[in-house]
């Protein structure tokens, strides 16, 4: 499986099905985070991703670029109850799993008015 293969199979059975059974296959224990409001490690995101997953997340895909170790994925992430967030996820991969992550997260996007006409995606 190509590192990109390995996130988007991530996004889909992690993500959009709400399930952390298999994390094993996709998540170095050793994972490192850099956002600074969830903790290293697997067991760490399983924390941040118990609660992120109970607000019912989908993740539409806009774009997902590979080079070598990196993975950048831009995406909508829609929440069960209608809040729209835009956002970029990188991450480096490392013995076909995930070894490390950053991220960028524009929230609640749905009220926003763009000066320039441009759309938001």
């Amino acid at each position: 499986m190509t590192n990109k293969e390995l996130i988007l199979k991530f996004y889909d059975e992690v993500f959009n099905s709400w399930d952390l059974s298999h994390l094993d296959d996709y998540m170095l224990d050793s994972y490192k985070q850099h956002n600074p409001d969830v903790p290293d490690g697997k067991d760490g995101f399983r924390i941040f991703a118990e609660k992120f997953l109970a607000m019912k997340p989908h993740m539409n895909i806009v774009k997902i670029v590979c080079e070598d170790d990196i993975v950048v994925v831009f995406f909508q992430c829609t929440l069960a109850n209608g809040m729209q967030n835009k956002v970029f996820d990188m991450y480096r991969i490392e013995n076909g799993k995930l070894a490390e992550h950053w991220d960028c997260v524009q929230h609640d996007i749905g009220a926003i008015q763009s000066l320039n006409g441009n759309g938001l995606f």
